[in-house]
C-alpha cells in the first residue's frame, strides 16, 4: 500500500511541477485532459460501478453550466458558489430521469433512449430560450478578484482541473470502500441476483445517478468560466456525451483511474487530428478516427487499459488491490 501512495504522490508531484516545463499550449490540452477525465469520471460512477447506460450526461453537464452562469451574470454570485446549486438543480433532473427509468424497469437500449431523449429536450429548451442566449448563446463578461474568481489564462484553470480530477478520485475510492460502492458493483454484475440477497436495485441506482449528475454539473461550471461563452451545442450536444464516455470505456470501466488513462490517450489525439484535418479541409475525419479506436479497444482492450497497467505494474506493487 505504501508504494502505491508513494507512486500516487511522485506523480501528483509531476502534474503540480509540470506547468514550468511545457508551453501554454500544452497547457491548454492538459486542462481538456483533466476536464474530460473528470466528466468521465462522473459518467463512471452510474455505469461502470452501477451499470445503467447513459448518453445523455452532457444534459448535466449544461444545466451546470448555465445554472451557474445565469446566477452570475443576473445576481452577481460567484460562479464558484452558484455551481452547487447548478448541481443540485441537474442532481433533480437525474433523480427524475432515474425515477422513470428504474421505477418503470427500462434497461438497456430503452434506458439509453430515455436519458438521449432529456438530453436533447435540455439542448432545444436551451437553444430557444431567450434568457438563455438563444441560438446566439451567452458571452460570460470577465469579472477578475476574489470575489467572481475569473481567471484568464491556461495556468490557473491547469490547477483548477487537476483539483478536480483529484476531487473525483477521492470520491470514487470513497464510493468503492463503503457499502454504497459493493452494491453498485453487485447490480451491475446480477441484477436479479443482488435483489434476491435483499439489496433494493430502486434505491441504489437512484443513488449511483444522483451522485453522477451532481458532479458533472461541477464540470459545466468549470468548463463556463474556462472559455465564457455557452451554447448548447458546445455543452448539451450528443457528441459532448459520447465524448464524455469514449474516456472510461478505453481507459477501464469501473476503474477510478480509468477515465483519466482514457483522456490521456483521446484528448491529445483528439485535439492534433481536429487541427490537421481542419487545416485540409477534413472537418469531421477525427470523429471517423474516434470510431476506430473505439472499435479496436472493444477487440484488443475489452477491460480497458487500465487493467492491462495493472498488470504492468503488479511486480512493483505487489499484490495490493488498492488501485
Amino acid at each position: 500500500m505504501k508504494r502505491i501512495y508513494f507512486l500516487l504522490g511522485f506523480l501528483l508531484l509531476i502534474l503540480l511541477l509540470l506547468p514550468v516545463f511545457v508551453s501554454d499550449y500544452i497547457l491548454g490540452v492538459f486542462v481538456l485532459i483533466f476536464f474530460y477525465a473528470y466528466l468521465g469520471q462522473c459518467w463512471n460512477v452510474l455505469t461502470g460501478y452501477a451499470g445503467p447506460i447513459s448518453l445523455g450526461h452532457s444534459l448535466y453537464v449544461g444545466i451546470g453550466a448555465y445554472i451557474s452562469t445565469k446566477l452570475a451574470m443576473d445576481f452577481g454570485l460567484s460562479p464558484w458558489i452558484g455551481m452547487w446549486i447548478g448541481a443540485l438543480g441537474a442532481t433533480l433532473i437525474g433523480l427524475a430521469v432515474g425515477f422513470l427509468g428504474f421505477r418503470f424497469g427500462l434497461k438497456g437500449i430503452y434506458f439509453v433512449l430515455l436519458t438521449i431523449a432529456f438530453a436533447e429536450i435540455g439542448r432545444l429548451i436551451a437553444l430557444h430560450l431567450k434568457p438563455l442566449g438563444h441560438m446566439m448563446g451567452l458571452f460570460i463578461d470577465f469579472k477578475p478578484g476574489w470575489v467572481n474568481f475569473h481567471f484568464k489564462g491556461n495556468l490557473p484553470y491547469y490547477y483548477i482541473g487537476l483539483g478536480y480530477v483529484v476531487f473525483s478520485l477521492i470520491v470514487v475510492r470513497a464510493i468503492e470502500a463503503s457499502k454504497w460502492g459493493r452494491y453498485f458493483v453487485a447490480l451491475r454484475e446480477d441484477e436479479d441476483a443482488a435483489e434476491s440477497i435483499g439489496i433494493n436495485a430502486f434505491k441504489y441506482k437512484m443513488i449511483a445517478i444522483g451522485i453522477s449528475s451532481f458532479l458533472a454539473a461541477l464540470g459545466g461550471t468549470f468548463y463556463a468560466n474556462y472559455i465564457f461563452y455557452l451554447h448548447p451545442t458546445s455543452v448539451m450536444s450528443m457528441w459532448v456525451s459520447i465524448e464524455i464516455i469514449m474516456r472510461p470505456i478505453i481507459g477501464g470501466l469501473g476503474t477510478p483511474f480509468g477515465p483519466l488513462i482514457g483522456s490521456l490517450l483521446l484528448t491529445p489525439l483528439s485535439e492534433i487530428a481536429r487541427s490537421y484535418f481542419t487545416k485540409a479541409g477534413l472537418e469531421g475525419i477525427h470523429v471517423v478516427i474516434y470510431g476506430f479506436l473505439l472499435v479496436a479497444a472493444v477487440l484488443f482492450f475489452p477491460g480497458g487499459i487500465f487493467s492491462y497497467i495493472k498488470k504492468i505494474l503488479k511486480p512493483l506493487l505487489g499484490s495490493s488491490k488498492e488501485i
